[in-house]
């Protein structure tokens, strides 16, 4: 049978995901193998060396570096308080005596009589990573992390903002193509799928009234930059300080949710879920993620893990990526295997499909990406 190689995006019903848990650097792992974790559940935790400070403390007091040891109120490896002194010479006139105060709440790293320089340093950030996601770890990553398992209806979008929160999912329009003009009284830790557009009056009202994350078809880049307050460009996301978390499902620009994805966020309507808004567009392709996680008592649940296959073969789902047929989706009708000239002059290797409203193209297959049944 022909087949191709072609971008993926989840969209599943039933499937069994893990994910890795890990610190930015070497710490304690608090969780052991086979353990059954929660959502907010602290699974590894470390320290982050606090932010350095130098002085030199010779210049400020005037005094040969050889001599700064007499001069130090507090030793290598002491606690001090912002404000509290140094060191202080010791003239035989009081008035003429000169002090050096901390800037920073720290401890004293180093006191160089060579340099004359005290190094000073915060106190450590501590990290803490939690679980996300709710399920089984199944492997240790020494004083690093976990990777936990969970069985989960599993939504890939294109394009999302903001880190991973967690909440309640709630289904704010009737149809994935209705347009929301207001949001639910009740806004309060919850996930909100809010149609086939969302705006950025409609992202801060969200956040304001306490909403975790926002869901939606697409949105306008206008309203995206103004929501930042810069142009994102080409770049990873998922950082962004904006207090909530946003997820598109199809893009940018006025987009109904696809049927089959809002098919399953209606099923889901009430659960908890879990969403990261973290999107990588070039190499190590990043999606932001809607997890919804299936009950304990759930009776379907299955240990395996789904695997998934970049393939595409005739009869797959998937969807346009480009104009002039840009977010229709439909199902992979044939796979010609010659070469065939496209609009655009260029030779490519092409697929036809059919899309959901019967009609028929031709597109290349870099312009298509599968969607995962």
């Amino acid at each position: 049978m022909a087949h191709s190689y072609t971008p993926g995006l989840r969209v599943a019903k039933n499937t069994t995901i893990r994910r890795e848990r890990k610190l930015p650097l070497s710490g304690n792992v608090v969780v052991n193998k086979g353990d059954s974790v929660t959502r907010d559940q602290i699974v590894a935790k470390t320290n982050l060396p606090g932010e350095v400070v130098a002085l030199n403390l010779a210049n400020r007091l005037g005094c040969r570096p050889t001599d700064l040891d007499s001069y130090m109120r507090h030793q290598e490896g002491d606690l001090v308080r912002e404000g509290e002194k140094l060191a202080e010479t010791k003239p035989l006139i009081s008035w003429l005596k000169t002090s050096v105060l901390s800037p920073i709440t720290g401890f004293i790293e180093s006191i160089s009589i060579v340099t004359g320089q005290v190094i000073l340093r915060k106190s450590p950030r501590p990290v803490e990573v939690q679980a996300y996601i709710p399920g089984k770890v199944t492997e240790i990553f020494e004083n690093t992390g976990i990777s936990i398992q969970t069985q989960c209806s599993l939504i890939q979008g294109i394009f999302g903002v903001g880190g991973e929160t967690w909440g309640t999912l709630t289904i704010a329009t009737k149809n994935s193509g209705e347009l929301l003009n207001k949001l639910p009284d009740d806004c309060e830790g919850k996930i909100i799928v809010a149609g086939r557009l969302v705006t950025a009056e409609m992202i801060l009202d969200a956040r304001d009234r306490g909403a975790m994350g926002l869901i939606g078809g697409g949105i306008r880049d206008h309203d995206l930059r103004s929501l930042l307050g810069y142009d994102l460009g080409v770049a990873i996301t998922g950082d962004e300080d904006i207090g909530i978390t946003l997820v598109l499902t199809e893009g940018f620009g006025e987009i109904p949710i696809a049927k089959k994805t809002f098919s399953i966020l209606e099923s889901c309507s009430g659960k908890e879920a879990s969403i990261s808004g973290a999107t990588q567009i070039r190499a190590g392709v990043l999606r932001p993620e809607i997890i919804i996680p299936f009950d304990k008592e759930c009776k379907h649940f299955e240990d395996a893990v789904t695997t998934f296959s970049q393939g595409i073969k005739i009869g797959d789902l998937m969807r346009v990526v480009r104009v002039p047929f840009f977010g229709k989706i439909g199902r992979v009708s044939g796979l010609p295997s010659d070469l065939q000239r496209v609009e655009s002059g260029a030779v490519v290797r092409v697929l036809e499909v059919e899309f959901d409203d019967g009609d028929r193209a031709v597109v290349p297959r870099a312009n298509v990406e599968m969607i995962e049944e």
